[in-house]
């Protein structure tokens, strides 16, 4: 599966206020756009949530060896990815998983998709570091 038979929308609900003071849903898309993140890392669809955070799908993950873009935190919404760094070690992070990702520079890491596409996370800037 590519990036191109993948949808070139994200639907979501929201909630918003409605004029007598009580709230309704609102069905809203995304629209998707394929870019680059990093040298040698594939193209992925991706959308801006906020002007901070971007919303990430693709139909493959495998990657070269990349430092990240910029220091995030990922957070794995569907599919499995196994992230491998310069010392060779290896971790898997599905669903829910939470990465902080600060190898800005460097060799930086490779990073595989396991099994079924697509692959989808959240990339959210990292303003407070962590302890580690």
């Amino acid at each position: 599966m590519s990036t191109e038979e993948l949808a070139t929308t994200l639907r979501y609900s929201r909630i918003v206020r409605t004029a007598d003071g009580g709230s309704r849903f609102v069905d809203a898309e995304l629209d998707l756009a394929d870019r680059t993140l990093a040298a040698g890392v594939p193209a992925m669809a991706i959308a801006g949530l906020s002007s901070a955070v971007t919303y990430l799908r693709s139909a493959q993950f495998d990657s070269d060896p990349h430092p990240a873009p910029a220091e995030q935190w990922v957070v794995m919404l569907r599919g499995v990815i196994e992230v491998t760094t310069s010392d060779g070690r290896q971790r898997r992070f599905g669903p829910g998983d939470l990465v902080h990702v600060a190898d800005t520079d460097g060799h930086g890491h490779v990073t595989v998709g396991v099994g079924d596409a697509p692959f989808e996370a959240l990339f959210v800037p990292a303003t407070v570091t962590a302890d580690h």
